[in-house]
């Protein structure tokens, strides 16, 4: 995702990319980023934290366990008034991204159902358009308008709401139930409606995760969990979510972050969540898989 917005946002803006891995790094300083069946377009591109002191805004789009290991080398690098946007999935990057840049830094959450997949270094194909939402995890009401701003006038749909929590927990609920069931049966997500077993095990693990969210005190932002649930599935039928991908490519995944984020909150509710447990075991134990 870090380089569809990269392209996205590069059009009417000066845009760097960050990334650790040197071939990438290399890629995009010579050929710039692109999206699939457009022309590319130029950005700078660096591994020195350094470089980001004195950006305007600083998105963030590494994976949730990522996080503070990605961030830490920005501490003293980083001008403290910086924005942060995490774009990022699941629960718990606000308090990594906090234990690495402090408390105060002026953090703003988001969500997006925008969809785009990487194809290459510096290059990524959109797979469905969508909406960001953004939300305060300590940024000013102006900062968040600012950024909104930023997305709209890079050709994306944004807009700003007052809690942003709910928001968070529902798409939580979304990858929740639709990731590791099509991960596990190594197929698009629309196996989540096309096979009635894949469904009725995501509609279980979508009910469980509205049943902890009602008891940790969120209200989600839809009525029915399932339906929205179906609504997301068949916005993105075509498409390999990304811990598909990861089994596939035999990296980690996010499911700690995700359906694990779930069982975590479900302990300190009291409330029981045997089929989001199950996917974290199932999912792990596949990972394991990785070096066979």
């Amino acid at each position: 995702m870090g380089t569809f917005y990269g392209y996205m946002l590069a059009e009417h803006n000066d845009v760097t990319m960050l990334d650790v891995r040197s071939d990438v790094v290399d890629t995009i300083a010579r050929n710039g980023i692109a999206l699939e069946g457009g022309a590319p377009r130029k950005v700078e591109a660096s591994r020195d934290p350094a470089r980001a002191f004195s950006c305007g805004y600083m998105f963030l789009f590494v994976k949730a366990g990522d996080t503070l290991g990605a961030l830490r080398p920005f501490a003293g690098q980083l001008n403290p008034s910086t924005p942060i946007v995490s774009l990022q999935n699941g629960l718990g990057n606000e308090e990594a991204i906090k234990a690495a840049l402090g408390a105060k830094v002026p953090l703003v959450l988001g969500i997006t159902t925008e969809g785009a997949t990487a194809v290459g270094h510096g290059r990524s194909q959109r797979i469905g358009s969508g909406t960001t939402l953004l939300g305060s995890g300590g940024a000013s009401l102006a900062t968040l308008q600012i950024v909104a701003a930023l997305l709209v006038g890079g050709g994306l749909s944004a807009s700003v709401v007052y809690d942003i929590r709910p928001h968070l927990w529902g798409k939580l609920l979304v990858n929740a139930a639709i990731n590791p069931v099509a991960a596990l049966l190594d197929r698009k997500n629309a196996a989540i409606t096309d096979d009635r077993d894949a469904g009725e095990l995501a509609k279980s693990l979508a009910l469980e995760a509205a049943a902890v969210a009602r008891a940790s005190g969120v209200k989600l932002p839809f009525p029915d969990p399932w339906g929205y649930v179906c609504e997301a599935v068949a916005a993105t039928a075509e498409a390999r979510n990304s811990m598909t991908l990861d089994l596939e490519a035999k990296r980690r995944t996010e499911i700690d972050y995700i359906n694990g984020a779930v069982v975590a909150a479900g302990r300190r509710t009291g409330i029981a969540t045997p089929f989001n447990e199950a996917m974290v075991r199932l999912v792990r134990a596949k990972e394991r898989t990785r070096d066979d």
